[in-house]
């Protein structure tokens, strides 16, 4: 596969994510919908990719994410995205990849990064809501956004992820 044009595209889904998806959600839900474009990507190349590289695909979009945007207290972005691209990437393995094995992983992965980071920020004592309230007004409503927009970007990353993966083995003889 090659990454080069994955991390680019990943990058201009950061810059939407970051300007664009902002004038698109009513002022009322701005605090309550913070899709993560680049784990959704994440979940894609641990999908149609391998885990290693979702690993570290996690690992550096987390970090960027950690330091763009949440500054009280970098790396829970990037170990959580990491760890849940390779697990994400390591159940791909055995299963096939489906629309909806897709849209499940997006949908579990997104919930699991969100809890994952309220725990370690409730670890440290960074955050002043309780785990239920968290559910309630920012993992649900994340979870489903994501989802739906995992589900518009399916069909073409999955061809644009399959075609790289189908001329990387082409290029590596096997």
């Amino acid at each position: 596969m090659r990454m080069n044009w994955t991390i680019l595209a990943t990058v201009l889904l950061l810059l939407f994510q970051t300007s664009v998806l902002p004038w698109l959600v009513p002022p009322g839900w701005s605090d309550r919908l913070l899709p993560h474009l680049p784990f959704i990507m994440t979940v894609f190349v641990a999908l149609y990719g391998n885990r290693h590289r979702a690993f570290f695909f996690g690992l550096g979009f987390g970090l960027l994410e950690d330091v763009l945007f949440y500054g009280k207290l970098i790396g829970a972005y990037g170990f959580s995205m990491a760890l849940l691209g390779y697990l994400l990437g390591l159940i791909a393995e055995r299963r096939p990849r489906t629309l909806s094995f897709t849209l499940v992983s997006v949908a579990l992965g997104s919930a699991l990064l969100d809890m994952m980071v309220y725990g370690i920020y409730d670890l440290f004592q960074l955050v002043n809501v309780t785990f239920a309230f968290a559910v309630y007004w920012h993992i649900v409503p994340t979870l489903l956004i994501s989802a739906l927009l995992a589900l518009l970007l399916y069909i073409p990353v999955r061809r644009w992820l399959v075609k790289n993966i189908a001329s990387s083995a082409e290029e590596n003889g096997g």
